[in-house]
């Protein structure tokens, strides 16, 4: 597989490309800004964007899905949960947005819930609910790699802020211990911003647990 990070946007997201070698089918998970420069690496690596996979509805997660989608097709993932954040004005794209915003921002194609499999080429990534720092948020796991996709739920020693509309400092604490402290301890977690780290490391350092 290829597995790619890039930085983008004005609060430096980690915006993913995951794509399998053989089928050059691939998705890209968080695309919060820069989408030329995101189209352009697809290109260059000869990649049939297939899906643009959304953790959460924060504005820094989900900025450029619809510049995707228009130049390169593929179809816009997100909780239900988050829909409503979508356009509010503090962390939704309402914050960056204008009225001029074209109708198609903040029309979601598919649906993401707990358990449900998400294919392309050989790969397979596993949906994960993990609330906490929004009702709908979600991690991406591809169990086969030992990779993890945690969004905003949890860094590197530290954690998500539970402060934005809907967030719930209990509800993810719950989520971590839950879903992310049984997997592997080698299982490597890619979080939306700073460092990647391990399963095994946050157990054992990070401050919150």
């Amino acid at each position: 597989m290829i597995l790619e990070r890039l930085v983008v946007g004005m609060l430096q997201t980690n915006c993913y490309l995951l794509c399998d070698e053989e089928t050059r089918q691939g998705v890209v998970i968080d695309p919060g800004g820069e989408a030329s420069r995101i189209i352009g690496r697809l290109q260059e690596l000869d990649v049939t964007l297939v899906a643009i996979l959304n953790t959460h509805g924060h504005f820094d997660h989900v900025l450029d899905a619809w510049a995707l989608k228009e130049a390169l097709g593929g179809l816009i993932f997100l909780h239900p949960k988050d829909e409503p954040l979508l356009m509010d004005h503090k962390v939704g794209l309402g914050a960056v947005f204008t009225a001029a915003t074209g109708s198609s921002h903040g029309k979601v194609d598919e649906w993401l819930e707990e358990g449900a499999e998400l294919s392309f080429g050989n790969l397979r990534l596993k949906v994960l609910e993990t609330p906490g720092h929004t009702p709908g948020h979600v991690a991406f796991h591809l169990p086969e790699a030992k990779v993890l996709f945690v969004g905003d739920t949890l860094f590197a020693g530290s954690i998500g802020r539970t402060d934005f509309p809907g967030g719930s400092y209990t509800k993810l604490i719950q989520s971590v211990k839950d879903k992310i402290f049984p997997m592997d301890d080698a299982t490597r977690v890619l979080p939306g911003h700073g460092p990647e780290t391990t399963v095994g490391i946050e157990k054992r350092t990070n401050p919150f647990f």
